[in-house]
């Protein structure tokens, strides 16, 4: 299961820094004008875990092979993007088959970076964005209204299909995402969602963009910022994208001492893949054999054959049982023959639910 992100924003809030600072590639082009990102910058990292690592050495094992990410960012949207403003539908159909947005927010003054107004209004640039969102999403259920208003009069089935996409306009009319909407997991929303893939159906991640100073304590930018997400029952993190920036692009034996003389103890990339996975409803398991140890990425709830399921289609369908331990239970006894002659290895069925950090091996016939 492969996640992808998309980093939204207005122009000069930072975005392309960001992306730099989450990727350490420093490919993204970053300049003190709108539109100097045009192309969409793509990027896949690995997903830090500590733990993997820790699997690999006890198993000796070299390759070891971490869950992954790709981050999207796109050029800076405008009030009108989802009228053409800015190139605004090619940016927004950029980030149509993200699973999650980074909603970057500028909570920073600086007269040397240009800024769609005089100073930053947190509030008022959250509303841009989200509203341009929900007007590319009108948009496209409007002509699906047009539709389905012909082909009802043949089927009958698809009358339920029509009025939810009638409510879904007024649902947006009325200023609410679709990520929102309490019918979302309803199986005609769900339908419609993979068709159309809306942009305001995506869970958000505001990413309050701060200067070096605001970082031990919020300034009046992002405790408005923190208001709206909690608001809209997102998650938010306070990023640095300038610092981070400056700190992925040193050696990593000066890197610990820089972030250990600021007092930063945690990397944004992590925040963000923590925040992330939240989000999203999503967790972790580890395998390993002769050759590798890796970790795969799952929905948090699922049964063991569906997370066997990721690894190949062959294991979910020739699923006969899983060898499960935790990963502190193998951290505790080192090896896969120490915890059976522990008595702590777990054997489960088809119905169990995978956790975070289980070490598992499934067996199957096909």
């Amino acid at each position: 299961m492969s996640l992808k992100i998309g980093l939204v924003g207005l122009p000069n809030v930072g975005k392309s820094t960001l992306f730099n600072a989450l990727t350490e590639a420093q490919n993204a082009e970053a300049a003190n004008y709108p539109f100097c990102t045009i192309e969409p910058n793509k990027a896949i990292v690995t997903v830090p875990d500590e733990r993997l690592d820790k699997l690999g050495e006890m198993v000796k094992v070299n390759n070891v092979i971490h869950a992954t990410i790709e981050f999207v960012d796109v050029a800076g949207l405008v009030e009108g993007a989802s009228k053409g403003e800015g190139l605004g539908n090619q940016f927004l159909g950029n980030i149509r088959d993200v699973d999650a947005i980074l909603h970057v927010v500028r909570c920073f003054d600086d007269a040397n970076v240009l800024h769609v107004r005089d100073t930053p209004d947190p509030e008022l640039d959250i509303d841009i964005i989200n509203t341009e969102l929900a007007l590319a999403d009108m948009q496209q259920l409007e002509r699906k209204i047009e539709k389905l208003e012909r082909q009802v009069k043949g089927d009958s089935d698809l009358i339920p299909v029509k009025k939810l996409a009638e409510e879904l306009v007024e649902f947006l009319n009325e200023g609410n995402p679709l990520w929102t909407h309490p019918q979302r997991e309803d199986k005609h929303f769900q339908a419609l969602n993979d068709e159309m893939r809306f942009l305001s159906a995506k869970p958000v991640i505001y990413i309050a963009n701060v200067d070096e100073d605001s970082l031990d304590s919020d300034n009046d930018y992002v405790t408005v910022a923190r208001d709206i997400a909690a608001q809209h029952g997102a998650e938010i993190v306070k990023f640095c994208a300038k610092l981070e920036a400056e700190i992925v692009g040193l050696a990593d034996d000066e890197r610990g001492e820089y972030l250990e003389l600021l007092g930063i103890t945690e990397l944004g990339l992590a925040k963000v893949i923590r925040k992330g996975y939240e989000t999203l409803g999503l967790i972790s398991y580890f395998s390993f054999n002769e050759s590798e140890v890796r970790a795969w990425t799952i929905q948090d709830g699922w049964t063991a054959p569906q997370a066997a399921g990721v690894i190949h289609t062959d294991f979910e369908k020739g699923f006969i049982r899983a060898e499960v331990v935790a990963f502190n239970v193998f951290a505790q006894h080192g090896s896969r023959s120490a915890v059976k002659d522990a008595g702590q290895m777990q054997v489960e069925g088809k119905d169990y639910r995978v956790k975070d950090g289980d070490v598992i091996q499934f067996r199957f016939n096909v």
